[in-house]
């Protein structure tokens, strides 16, 4: 099992094979299921590991009403030998439903792991890192009726030329549904290549050193301002 995850995400016992087989930890599957960053099969084990992760809270919260049972601070007596049963048919029923959320999330996390390796997403620029994340949000493009001229719309607003949309197109990065027509507005998704390009896995060091995720935590803590 990992370490306790900073955002509140309690560990698993399919945390390190997920971290292994996406190149980057579950906190960040998760922020990137929330961003609406993965593919299908990312977000069935982003989703699966979430309701792992709840059902693991279950049998971490009556292990610990179960050790405060049998601490020696309540009297010894029949009603908390009641308690104590009580307690432990629950821990037996929350494991239970914990193995058995395992099972869906190792199957989710099954074929993952079995797909070769992604190759290295291109680098783009930061202007284009911008416009994948707008589009990621829900974009479309839209002809105006009567200058006719093309502009990509965005729930954030973030500037995206037409330009800028066709080299992403080109690198392809993103599509367009292009049975709606223009003037009504022709939704811009990403593609798996985009998606790539924007959950990529930090860049590792060279063999032996210590792996790159945990460079950007060293900073905060060691250079602090005076």
């Amino acid at each position: 099992m990992t370490s306790s995850p900073s955002d509140g995400l309690i560990p698993t016992a399919l945390d390190s094979r997920i971290e292994a087989a996406v190149g980057y930890g579950v906190e960040e599957l998760h922020r990137h299921r929330d961003g609406g960053l993965l593919g299908a099969p990312h977000a069935i084990l982003a989703n699966a590991h979430g309701e792992l992760v709840a059902a693991e809270r279950d049998v971490a919260f009556y292990r610990v009403r179960l050790a405060r049972l049998a601490s020696s601070q309540l009297p010894a007596d029949q009603a908390l030998f009641a308690r104590i049963e009580r307690t432990l048919d629950q821990l037996v029923t929350a494991a239970a439903a914990r193995d058995a959320k395992q099972s869906v999330a190792a199957a989710a996390l099954a074929p993952i792991e079995a797909d070769p390796p992604r190759q290295t997403p291109p680098q783009i620029a930061t202007k284009d890192v911008a416009a994948l994340l707008a589009i990621a949000q829900g974009a479309k493009l839209h002809e105006h009726l009567v200058t006719h001229r093309l502009a990509v719309a965005t729930p954030t607003r973030t500037r995206i030329t037409h330009a800028q949309l066709q080299r992403l197109e080109a690198m392809g990065l993103v599509e367009r549904d292009t049975a709606h027509p223009v003037h009504a507005g022709q939704p811009v998704t990403l593609t798996d290549a985009g998606r790539a390009v924007l959950t990529a896995p930090r860049r590792a060091g060279p063999p032996g050193t210590t792996p790159a995720p945990l460079a950007p935590a060293l900073p905060a803590v060691s250079r602090t301002r005076r």
